[in-house]
């Protein structure tokens, strides 16, 4: 089982969305969050005075997947969110030790779905 972890571009969800659906990876869990990378931020100027803002606003996708699955659900992220240009985002995976569905305590690879 794994965790793959993304965080992609708040545009490029709906495009993302749609290359999970179309392999059929249906359960995911999303969070707006702020950072930096790269991209460092940009400046802009209210009322006449600057302010950096170096914290942009992304998505963290979270889904969790039977290993069959892995690299399927990467290769959509990457397929949705991928632009060419800096800020794109980033994909961690992580080793994930135990799964239990509360509703019926259905554990492991079943668990997940």
């Amino acid at each position: 089982m794994k965790l793959i972890v993304a965080y992609i571009q708040p545009e490029a969800m709906n495009k993302v969305k749609q290359e999970l659906y179309a392999r059929k990876i249906y359960k995911i869990s999303v969070s707006t969050v702020m950072g930096c990378g790269q991209q460092q931020g940009y400046t802009e100027s209210y009322r006449g005075i600057n302010n950096e803002v170096n914290l942009l606003k992304k998505l963290r996708i979270e889904i969790a997947v039977n290993e069959p699955f892995a690299r399927e659900t990467i290769d959509a992220i990457i397929a949705g969110a991928r632009t060419g240009e800096i800020g794109d985002g980033k994909i961690f995976v992580l080793p994930v030790e135990e799964c239990i569905r509360i509703r019926n305590g259905d554990i492991g690879e079943y668990a997940i779905g």
